[in-house]
């Protein structure tokens, strides 16, 4: 779990803004995926390990969303945030499913959240109507440095609540071994499930489904043998 260090909770600060950014708002660059967020969180609080493992674990669950449009989808980057920092510094197979937990709920969070940043866009939108219906070039800046503002305020905010979560988490959350390994182990087949129904759904019928049955045959054989 996070120490009293100061650095290290201004750098998950800035960290969470980015990841959050990236989403949708900033770059696309694809830091806002679990498994990236989860690698440098580990490395701001010295366990990359932990941060491999609650990061591959929320990117199973990401792997059956896809972020276009309007639709409604959790954000896993702050959310994998969370995660990481009550996963560090414990044994994982006591911590992988508490810190699993939290980044869902976080993630969930999250997605209300973009659906209030979302309206909050709309209005300014609405505000500044005639302007960019007349091609205002300071208008235009206004509402697309707006939105960048406010998800950036989002973002930092979700990730303080996911540090304030993990800290309560690993504070007073402590499960038994027996609870602790079974929580994790579920969390793991629920999020295989979900990676192995979206794959399905996106893969649909064809050469897609047959290149995806033979990855998933390869990769077991890796696993095997490795």
């Amino acid at each position: 779990m996070i120490g009293a260090d100061p650095l290290a909770l201004i750098a998950l600060l800035v960290w969470g803004t980015l990841v959050g950014l990236d989403l949708v708002s900033v770059g696309q660059t694809m830091i806002a995926r679990p498994l990236v967020a989860g690698t440098v969180t580990g490395v701001i609080l010295g366990d990359i390990g932990a941060g491999l493992r609650v990061g591959v674990l929320l990117e199973l669950f990401a792997l059956d969303v896809l972020p276009v449009g309007a639709a409604r989808y959790p954000d896993y980057g702050p959310a994998t945030i969370a995660g990481v920092a009550v996963a560090a510094g414990a044994p994982w197979e006591l911590s992988l499913g508490l810190a699993g937990t939290v980044g869902l709920i976080i993630a969930v969070i999250g997605g209300w959240s973009l659906q209030a940043l979302r309206g909050m866009n709309a209005a300014a939108v609405q505000r500044h109507a005639a302007a960019l219906a007349a091609g205002e070039e300071r208008a235009i800046l206004r509402v697309q440095y707006g939105g960048v503002a406010r998800d950036a305020a989002r973002s930092a905010l979700l990730t303080a609540l996911g540090l304030a979560a993990a800290w309560v988490a690993a504070t007073f959350g402590r499960l038994d071994r027996r609870t602790a390994v079974a929580l994790s182990l579920t969390l793991v087949g629920v999020g295989l499930a979900a990676a192995l129904g979206g794959a399905l759904r996106n893969a649909g019928h064809g050469n897609r489904l047959r290149w995806l049955a033979a990855g998933i045959v390869v990769g077991l054989a890796l696993a095997v043998l490795i």
